[in-house]
């Protein structure tokens, strides 16, 4: 393999140990096992463990609100509806067998200080999260975009605790709900179909 191509598989396999077993519970000689490298590979590419952790979060990053955004934009062209749609994307990430709750949440418990730079690096996740959905308040011409941002923010957030420990994708239908409950209270009209829809009852496999 080339070497960006060594680096991904690096960062693809420590993302998935780390959801499954956490950062300090994951140790250097697994992920060097489980990807199948020799140590001197890893460190070529990472001098500590800390700096893979710190580039996983960042690929993580990346892939996280690269993929609701995308997820977003094609189910829905209405502003208001958009917000909601955020809601769907944690539906799907629920009922995934890997979900075992939000990685960034669980970097920055296992690195309690706020200085420590992979709590820097969870807590940036967390802050460009809430920027995208500000972003959606502000093209649905929302009064309070900040309020309303932080509101859809804090729903989220519930929905991903709630569903780290029912395993099950219906926080985030619940979650929705009252997020449509919030916009119309804002006088945002929310179109008929986001509002009819069972609520699902997949059961996400641990894995």
């Amino acid at each position: 393999m080339r070497r960006s191509e060594i680096r991904d598989h690096l960062l693809e396999t420590a993302l998935r140990l780390f959801n499954q077993h956490g950062y300090h519970a994951t140790g250097v000689d697994l992920i060097i096992a489980e990807a199948r490298v020799a140590k001197t590979t890893l460190y070529r590419h990472f001098e500590t463990k800390e700096d893979l952790i710190l580039a996983a979060l960042e690929r993580r990053d990346e892939q996280a609100r690269d993929a609701m955004r995308a997820f977003v934009e094609q189910r829905a062209s209405d502003p208001v509806e958009r917000l909601l749609v955020t809601f769907d994307c944690l539906e799907a990430w629920f009922c995934d067998e890997r979900f075992r709750g939000c990685p960034f949440v669980s970097a920055a418990g296992e690195h309690k200080d706020t200085d420590n730079p992979v709590f820097r690096a969870a807590a940036l996740h967390k802050r460009l999260t809430l920027a995208y959905f500000e972003e959606l308040a502000h093209a649905a011409r929302c009064a309070e975009p900040k309020r309303i941002a932080a509101e859809i923010n804090l729903l989220h957030e519930g929905a991903i605790a709630v569903a780290q420990m029912t395993r099950t994708a219906e926080p985030a239908w619940q979650a929705r709900r009252m997020a449509a409950q919030l916009l119309a209270a804002e006088g945002q009209v929310v179109e008929p179909s986001s509002t009819r829809r069972e609520v699902p009852r997949q059961r996400a496999q641990a894995s």
